[in-house]
């Protein structure tokens, strides 16, 4: 539940703020979320899963076949969801809406990964560690969330249908979340692979989506700024509790 309660914050700042953000507090935002996905893919996400494949002839391959398919799973994603918004006269919002519904499946198999782990004890995945991934995730969904709702009430719509659509968004997290635990059985053995697998759709995102959004508009350092003190402080996070 944890990353749904970051969106659902993000989205509820529909109620309190009169009109977008002030763009240089979303360069920050933005860039302190690019931080976390990309802190959080290393270490709570690809180290794990070489670690969890030391004793393999070819250490390093779930990791990378992970990330490759990871990347390739988003690629695809984003591809159908421009093919829906051409066939729907450019309803972006609308699009907007499902393409970050889409982006957060994998986020919630990743915390539904990390704990379906730490309940198999044969991991050496910590508590702490999926916990960190969460707060991380749940971090990175607060912009995520406002990014939704905010434009949506700036179209005409309530702020209740606006902050709603935004939740809409997050609540496949733990739905995810809890399908990839209850697969525990079958999980396990995939779990080097799923762990990348949720690391390369996470560096997609920061690579296509957010990275270009620190840099529209006026040039300024703060986006990475915003990158570097979401990156630092997720590495303390991962490295102090897991």
């Amino acid at each position: 539940m944890i990353p749904f309660i970051g969106t659902s914050f993000g989205s509820s700042l529909v109620f309190f703020l009169k009109k977008e953000l002030n763009e240089k507090i979303e360069k920050i935002i933005v860039g302190f979320a690019a931080g976390v996905m990309i802190a959080a893919s290393v270490w709570s996400l690809i180290l794990p899963s070489v670690e969890m494949s030391e004793n393999s002839k070819i250490p390093w391959f779930p990791a990378a076949l992970g990330v490759i398919l990871g990347v390739l799973f988003l690629i695809i994603v984003n591809k159908i969801a421009e093919n829906l918004e051409k066939k729907k006269n450019g309803k972006k919002l609308n699009m907007l809406t499902f393409s970050v519904t889409l982006h957060n499946i994998p986020e919630g198999m990743a915390v539904g990964v990390c704990f379906a782990g730490f309940l198999s004890k044969s991991s050496g995945i910590l508590l702490a560690e999926a916990i960190v991934l969460a707060i991380g995730i749940a971090i990175q969904n607060i912009p995520e969330g406002a990014i939704i709702s905010m434009p949506l009430k700036m179209e005409g719509k309530s702020k209740k249908k606006s902050f709603l659509s935004g939740v809409f968004s997050g609540i496949v997290e733990p739905i995810a979340a809890i399908f990839t635990v209850l697969l525990i059985n079958f999980v396990v053995p995939l779990l080097p692979y799923l762990l990348s697998f949720a690391a390369g759709a996470m560096i997609y995102v920061v690579v296509e989506e957010l990275i270009p959004e620190i840099h529209e508009k006026e040039k300024s350092k703060l986006g990475v700024i915003g990158v570097t003190l979401g990156f630092i402080l997720m590495m303390i996070l991962d490295i102090a509790l897991g």
